[in-house]
């Protein structure tokens, strides 16, 4: 019996398996040293800005965290072009989100879907100026982009370290929720949880969980701690009847490796495979029945890829890589991502029924895949 049974007309469609490599952690570790804690002294009234002045009560850190990354914040409109009844191109907007500046010469991050698709980007700074934004790059897989406007001497954000940060400590998020209407909105919670693994669209996120409340328009926007530095950027809510308080942002580690590519390369190098594969659930949607217990189902081999260097063939089933077990797309991804380009990563395979054992060297994912 064939691996891949077909049950209705349509033809087989080939699909991609785009492979995550694992970001390497940010640490961007702080140090306080000097006074001795129980030497430091009381803190003093500040003033508002309305000119009042603030006890040490109203000054709290949250209060203190909105002061110091609420004008790091804007919003960002993506605009787009349609066609009206008379087939002239016009601008539509096609939503509004945030971003975080984080050089004062003017980059800003923010989410890949916040700027998709966009033919012009809109930047709405804290002080009322609205300005051109260029996108310097973006990676849909861990919906990041960073964009750039013209300026310097602006206020940057302070990056802090997600991986230090513990359950139930503040948690505080500053966007736009809704649109521009309500910029600079700051919204107060908890990190309710870490490493919350969420698949969207095909994609595979580590989050950190907070009950901040966090609303269309909060995508790109920051999720900051009690010091005011910023742990992670908003990115999704969990809408579901009957759920609230379940919010998600990327942590700032995490982002701060994919900047860092994106702004020196443009885009972000991961390790590839070289195959095209059908898990159960992925064969199901297109109408086959994958007929084998264990592994995924080889569709396609890239020509002189690594996995076509290695041996394997279309009608392979990939059981498992370096002892993982990949019986899903989700689970081969995953496997891949664990490491770097050039990396020799040993497969078990099953064709007709035998079971082998091949290597593969990782090459660099091409951009047009």
């Amino acid at each position: 019996m064939s691996l891949l049974s077909n049950h209705n007309s349509h033809q087989l469609r080939t699909v991609v398996c785009s492979l995550l490599v694992g970001c390497a952690a940010f640490a961007a570790g702080c140090t306080l040293s000097g006074t001795p804690k129980d030497a430091i002294a009381a803190p003093q009234s500040t003033t508002s800005q309305s000119g009042a002045k603030l006890s040490p009560a109203r000054d709290t850190p949250v209060v203190r965290a909105a002061r110091l990354i609420g004008p790091t914040v804007v919003g960002i409109t993506n605009k787009a072009v349609a066609r009206d009844w008379f087939n002239n191109q016009i601008q539509v907007e096609q939503g509004v989100g945030s971003g975080v500046i984080f050089r004062t010469d003017g980059y800003i991050v923010t989410n890949n879907h916040v700027i998709e698709g966009a033919k012009e980007i809109i930047v709405s700074l804290s002080d009322g100026r609205t300005v051109t934004g260029k996108l310097i790059g973006a990676d849909p897989l861990t919906d990041i982009a960073v964009v750039k406007i013209d300026g310097k001497d602006l206020t940057a954000a302070t990056f802090g370290n997600s991986d230090e940060i513990v359950v139930g400590e503040p948690a505080i998020a500053i966007g736009n929720p809704m649109g521009l209407e309500f910029q600079g909105s700051v919204t107060t919670g908890v990190i309710s949880a870490l490493n919350r693994t969420l698949d969207i669209s095909d994609k595979r996120l580590k989050l950190i969980q907070t009950d901040a409340a966090i609303s269309p328009g909060n995508s790109g926007g920051a999720l900051v701690n009690a010091d005011g530095e910023v742990i992670g950027i908003n990115s999704a809510k969990l809408a579901a009847r009957g759920v609230e308080g379940m919010g998600f942002a990327i942590p700032i580690n995490t982002v701060q490796e994919i900047i860092n590519q994106l702004m020196d390369k443009g885009y972000v190098v991961r390790p590839y495979l070289g195959v095209s594969v059908f898990d159960k659930e992925s064969a199901a949607r297109q109408g086959y029945r994958l007929n084998a217990e264990h592994g995924v189902y080889v569709h396609s081999v890239t020509l002189s890829g690594p996995a076509d260097r290695a041996g394997i063939q279309r009608g392979d089933l990939i059981l498992s890589i370096d002892g993982t077990t990949t019986d899903t797309f989700t689970e081969l991804r995953n496997a891949i991502s664990d490491h770097k380009v050039g990396d020799t990563i040993k497969i078990t395979i099953d064709r007709g029924g035998n079971k082998m054992k091949v290597e593969a060297k990782l090459d660099e994912i091409p951009q047009n895949d």
